[in-house]
C-alpha cells in the first residue's frame, strides 16, 4: 500500500495559533510548573489548539453524558486504519490489541507479561527517563546498552547486553523506544529486522514504545516494530497521545504481533478498567480525521527544526545540534559550554527558561539539555535569547 507520510493539508499552522498570554491561562504542568518569569521549553506538551474533530467528539460526548467505561474496538480500528495509510503496515490486526490506561502503564503491564520480579530489562539510553523509574519500580533489572555516538542503536553493544540479561536462564525484555526519545532518532526496517533477529537469538521479547510514531519529519519513514521480519513475537504500545496534545485524555492500546497474542490475552481485566471513555473518544476522533492538521502541525515542526538550527548557529554555535527525524523534542549537546553535567541549571537560573535536564535519560545525558520544539517561532527565538544571554 502506498504510504501518505506527510501530505500538504491546507489546514493553518497550529503552533502559530496561541499567545503566551493564553497559554499562561493553562493548568498543566508545562506552564504551571514554574513561575511566571520563566519560559517553559521542556515537558512534551505541546502549545497548541486541539484538532477540531477531537474537540468536536469529546463535546458530541460530553453533551449526550457519554461518560462511562469504555468499550469496544474503534480506538484499535481507527489506528489499524492509520497505520495502513501512513505506514503501508496492515497487519495491525483489531483482535490483537488492548486498550490500557497509557502508554507508559501499557509498557509496565506487557513487561509483565513477559518477565518476573528481579528480571532484566534492556533500554538504550540516552532515553526517556520513565524508562528507568518504571521498570525499577516494578522490581526488574535495567541493562544499558547505549546508543552509538550517532545517536543510533549500536548492534554490537545491543548483542552484548542481551547476552548478559539472559545469563543464568534469566527472562528478559528489551524496552525499545521508537522512535527514540529524546533524540528524535527513527530507527530504519533494517536495523529493527536486526534487533528483531538478535531477540530472537537471546529469547528477549521485544516491548516496543512507539507513541512518537506519527511525528516523523518530511521524507522520513517510520517502520513498526511488528511489520518487520521477526517482529511477529514483539509487543508495541501505541497512542494519538504526543501527535494531537491528548496527555490528559488516558488511552492507549496494546498491540501485539501474532507470536505474542496469547501473551497479550494473559493481560488482567482489570488493566482495560484504567483508560478514559472520553479519551478513548478523543484519540479516536484524531487518528480518523485529525489527519490534515496533524500534517500542518508537522509542516510546522519541520519549520521549527531549522529555525532551531539557524538560531544556535548564529547565537550559541558551541552547542550541538542534530534536528531529529521525528518527535518534537531537540536534544542538545551543551557540553563545550563548560557549564558542567546539568547546564539545564544553569540557563534556568540565569536565563529564566526551563529546559529538560539531560541527566535523568541516563548514560550519554550528561552535559545535555532537551527543549521542546512544539511552539511558536517567537518563544523558540526567545529561548535561544534567554539561553545566550544565561552564558553573559
Amino acid at each position: 500500500m502506498t504510504r501518505i507520510p506527510h501530505a500538504t493539508s491546507g489546514e493553518p499552522n497550529p503552533l502559530r495559533a496561541l499567545t503566551p498570554a493564553r497559554l499562561r491561562r493553562r493548568t498543566s504542568m508545562k506552564w504551571r510548573t514554574y513561575p511566571e518569569d520563566v519560559l517553559p521549553l521542556w515537558v512534551a506538551e505541546m502549545d497548541v489548539p486541539l484538532a477540531r474533530p477531537v474537540v468536536r467528539a469529546v463535546t458530541d460526548a460530553l453533551e449526550l453524558g457519554d461518560t462511562g467505561y469504555p468499550a469496544g474496538t474503534a480506538y484499535a480500528e481507527a489506528l489499524a486504519a492509520f497505520a495502513g495509510k501512513r505506514w503501508g503496515w496492515n497487519g495491525l490486526a483489531v483482535e490483537h490489541t488492548a486498550i490500557v490506561p497509557d502508554v507508559m502503564l501499557g509498557v509496565v503491564e506487557m513487561i509483565k507479561l513477559v518477565t518476573g520480579p528481579g528480571d532484566p530489562v534492556v533500554v538504550n539510553p540516552p532515553v526517556y527517563p520513565p524508562f528507568f523509574q518504571f521498570v525499577d519500580h516494578m522490581d526488574r533489572q535495567v541493562v544499558e546498552a547505549p546508543l552509538g555516538p550517532d545517536g543510533r542503536l549500536d548492534l554490537g553493544i545491543l548483542e552484548d547486553s542481551f547476552r548478559q540479561a539472559v545469563g543464568g536462564g534469566r527472562r528478559a525484555a528489551h524496552l525499545l523506544c521508537s522512535p527514540h526519545n529524546p533524540t528524535g532518532t527513527v530507527h530504519t526496517a533494517g536495523e529493527l529486522a536486526a534487533v528483531a533477529a538478535l531477540a530472537d537469538r537471546y529469547g528477549v521479547r521485544v516491548v516496543a514504545d512507539e507513541i512518537h510514531a506519527p511525528l516523523v519529519a518530511q521524507g522520513v519513514d517510520f517502520v513498526p516494530y511488528l511489520s518487520v521480519p521477526g517482529g511477529e513475537s514483539g509487543l508495541s504500545l501505541m497512542s494519538a497521545s504526543k501527535a494531537w496534545n491528548l496527555a490528559g485524555l488516558k488511552a492507549a492500546l496494546a498491540v501485539a504481533g501474532p507470536a505474542a497474542a496469547a501473551d497479550l490475552a494473559r493481560l488482567p481485566e482489570e488493566v482495560g478498567h484504567g483508560p478514559s471513555h472520553v479519551g478513548v473518544i478523543a484519540h479516536t476522533a484524531a487518528l480518523s480525521d485529525g489527519t490534515a492538521w496533524l500534517d500542518a502541525l508537522l509542516t510546522g515542526l519541520d519549520d521549527n527544526r531549522r529555525l532551531l538550527a539557524d538560531l544556535l548557529a548564529e547565537h550559541l554555535p558551541a552547542i550541538g545540534y542534530r534536528p531529529g527525524e521525528a518527535t518534537y523534542l531537540a536534544w542538545l549537546d551543551c557540553r563545550a559550554l563548560d557549564l558542567g553535567d546539568d547546564p539545564a541549571d544553569v540557563f534556568l537560573r540565569r536565563g529564566r527558561v526551563a529546559l529538560n535536564s539531560g541527566l535523568p535519560f541516563g548514560t550519554g545525558g550528561a552535559g545535555h539539555v532537551r527543549l521542546n520544539l512544539a511552539t511558536s517561532p517567537e518563544i523558540i527565538e526567545e529561548g535561544v535569547r534567554r539561553m545566550a544571554a544565561a552564558l553573559r
